[in-house]
């Protein structure tokens, strides 16, 4: 099964309710996980990574705007939403990129427009640098890729949240989910069916692991985020990039889109005024119409 719950004929469990989540689901082999995905419409090809601790699920009403236009993309990385992991592995966001980098060629997706929010970020930009044959631009959400370097903003935030105190709070009360799903949405407030959503494919403390996790690595992938940048400023920054800002994030600051203003030679910046740090969510309209008018004015 692909997540704890009972399972349907599709493969996915009785919670996810299928007006929320209307869409089929996939689930595909990769490097030993179970990969789940959502694969809906025709056209441009979107593929869309989710932050922490969300899922696929975070995409659901910009699926829904965009399908008519493009083709969707969303997968779960190993650990989250309905995908599972293999023994041992570690969920730290340079195996989630191997992975989403070997799903992309398991797929044989071509021409793809990444499309990439929180640690989204990392994870397929580097899964781009690993192929960058197969990818032709970027949609870029409120995210980074580069070391921190000390910056207090960061620095505190993965030492309280990476620490073990926090690691026990998410182990036992789904912490995370609880405390940073709201506080990421600044537009409007989650319901409880939506958050049900994110809160059952965690529903045990094995399954809230991976959640602790990335916040530990803000400070210790230093050497993965320093490749990483190294490699978008030298094979990515010329390529046409999307950068769409939620200017209300309690993350990612107004200054980290003037860096990735400074390093994407080919960006245009949409602004999202008000909206937290799961824009996708919080303004799904506004975040698919960005996607829209900057593909028809590419």
């Amino acid at each position: 099964m692909a997540a704890d719950g009972a399972g349907r004929h599709d493969g996915r469990p009785s919670w996810v309710d299928d007006e929320l989540f209307p869409f089929q689901s996939h689930f595909v082999e990769v490097d030993g996980h179970t990969i789940h995905y959502i694969d809906e419409g025709s056209g441009p090809m979107l593929l869309m990574l989710h932050g922490n601790p969300t899922w696929s699920f975070v995409y659901r009403q910009v699926i829904t705007q965009l399908r008519d236009s493009f083709r969707c993309v969303a997968l779960d990385y190993p650990g989250f939403g309905l995908s599972t992991a293999a023994t041992g592995y570690g969920f730290h966001p340079d195996e989630h990129a191997r992975v989403v980098a070997s799903f992309v060629e398991r797929l044989d997706l071509r021409d793809v427009t990444v499309v990439m929010q929180d640690w989204g970020g990392p994870i397929g930009l580097s899964a781009a640098l690993i192929t960058p044959e197969r990818y032709g631009s970027l949609v870029i959400g409120n995210t980074w890729a580069w070391p921190v370097n000390g910056d207090p903003h960061f620095e505190v935030f993965s030492r309280v949240m990476g620490g073990p105190l926090v690691r026990v709070l998410i182990r036992r009360f789904n912490f995370f989910v609880n405390s940073m799903l709201p506080a990421g949405h600044r537009r409007r407030t989650l319901p409880k069916a939506e958050m049900d959503h994110y809160r059952l494919p965690l529903a045990t403390p094995a399954r809230r692991n991976p959640t602790g996790v990335f916040p530990r690595d803000i400070t210790g992938s230093r050497e993965f985020l320093t490749d990483l940048e190294r490699g978008v400023v030298s094979v990515l920054s010329d390529l046409p990039t999307l950068l769409v800002w939620a200017d209300a994030d309690v993350a990612f600051r107004m200054r980290e889109l003037h860096r990735w203003q400074s390093i994407m030679r080919r960006q245009h910046t949409t602004v999202l005024p008000g909206a937290g740090h799961y824009l996708q969510s919080d303004a799904p309209t506004d975040f698919a119409q960005a996607i829209r008018d900057w593909w028809a004015q590419r």
